[in-house]
């Protein structure tokens, strides 16, 4: 069984663009590409895990998003680091959904389609949806980077996240999971 990151995209991967949907704004949060880098060196397979609700809100398009994401791809592909897939949800926050996280719905379709153990498993993103989106697939490690939305949700006084791990961001979260997680 394949042992397996999931990231949430932005905030975690890149700089938190409200309604990205030019994919000449991508720009990289420093060190994620490194700590991407290593994961993958080490065996890791690497998913990005998106709500995308932009879509179903209408303020852009899902052609749009699949150029950001594309733009993503090509980047890291450049640098030696490939991404398995990008699973994403394009719906509204009050519309059902299949996959929108905190939903595990996605990191369990990766278990079956690629053979993941989600036990030795890791799930990095930088809000609460994305924690819980981990702990409800099982994976080992939910991390939470301080990075885009991160920062702010450590700071709220009624969110209790003892389950989590914190890191500054995925190239630290990265270092984590190789030195403690592995």
């Amino acid at each position: 069984m394949n042992r397996a990151v999931f990231l949430d995209r932005d905030g975690t991967i890149i700089v938190e663009k409200r309604y990205l949907r030019d994919p000449t704004q991508v720009e990289w949060i420093d060190g994620a590409l490194a700590g991407l880098k290593r994961l993958r060196s080490a065996g890791f397979l690497l998913f990005i895990v998106t709500n995308q609700s932009g879509i179903g809100r209408g303020f852009y398009t899902e052609r749009e998003m699949h150029s950001v994401n594309q733009e993503i791809v090509d980047f890291a592909a450049e640098a030696g680091v490939a991404f398995e897939k990008i699973y994403y949800a394009t719906e509204a926050p009050e519309t059902p959904s299949y996959g929108r996280k905190p939903s595990p719905q996605f990191l369990l379709d990766a278990g079956r389609d690629y053979r993941v153990s989600l036990a030795r498993s890791y799930m990095i993103g930088d809000k609460l949806n994305d924690l819980q989106c981990g702990w409800n697939a099982g994976v080992r490690k939910s991390i939470l980077v301080k990075t885009g939305y991160g920062q702010k949700l450590l700071q709220q006084k009624s969110i209790d996240l003892p389950r989590a791990e914190i890191a500054e961001n995925l190239a630290a979260a990265a270092d984590w999971i190789l030195q403690k997680g592995s």
